[in-house]
């Protein structure tokens, strides 16, 4: 084994632990945390989309088209580096919080809204033939299967979520991505170190793929045993 051979194993064993921690103490808490307010704010966004009240409506519609049409990495440096102007500084891990949330509301409610919307009206109709009201149908029928059917894409947004919380070292958190630069720093093997970053998202993504694959089935099953009862 050669000295430059030598020298880049052991850089690789000497970061992999510092990475792992870090993704362990910051991209992984920071995407559940993201996601699950995100999943709120989607849900809650997704009803008031199909509301009856116009100005809500409006609102709603307003605040998609503003953080689906415009960059993520932006939405991060207003929050973080913009609203201090106006006297609002935020810590790094709280600022990325809710810029990724917010990112996953507006996202996240246009699934939930197409997936109740695909429901179909004979669903409703039934509901209001045994005396629900479009409040009871709603909760008690179609969101549940609505969010079955919503399962596949939040899922996908999930996963896209753990890679896009790499844009969070832009804003100065210490997750994986801005140790690797840091070490990247120290060492300056670039290639090596940003390979083995990607790896460990890549491990990360595999796993919570193969969880995403269990729940797919379960509804699956879940939905064809619901099917054979009726």
């Amino acid at each position: 084994m050669s000295d430059h051979t030598e020298r880049l194993y052991h850089i690789f064993i000497e970061s992999f632990l510092p990475l792992l921690k870090a993704g362990v103490a910051f991209t992984i808490p920071l995407t559940l945390v993201s996601f699950a307010i995100g999943l709120v704010i989607a849900f809650v966004t997704a009803l008031v989309r199909i509301s009856p009240v116009g100005p809500l409506r409006g609102i709603a519609r307003f605040y998609v088209w503003i953080f689906r049409g415009t960059p993520l990495i932006v939405q991060l440096f207003i929050i973080f580096y913009g609203l201090p102007s106006i006297g609002l500084t935020l810590p790094p891990f709280t600022a990325g919080v809710i810029g990724f949330s917010l990112s996953v509301g507006a996202y996240g409610s246009e699934i939930i809204r197409a997936a109740i919307l695909s429901i179909s009206q004979g669903q409703w109709e039934a509901a209001y033939s045994i005396g629900m009201t479009k409040r009871q149908a709603l909760r008690r029928i179609i969101v549940p299967q609505a969010l079955r059917v919503s399962v596949p894409p939040l899922s996908n947004s999930f996963i896209s979520l753990i890679k896009d919380t790499s844009l969070a070292a832009s804003i100065t958190v210490t997750e994986m991505f801005q140790k690797a630069q840091e070490i990247t720093a120290r060492y300056y093997e670039p290639m090596l170190l940003y390979c083995e970053v990607a790896l460990i998202y890549l491990v990360f993504s595999t796993v919570l793929s193969h969880f995403q694959n269990r729940l797919e089935h379960y509804f699956d099953s879940k939905s064809a045993k619901k099917g054979s009862l009726l």
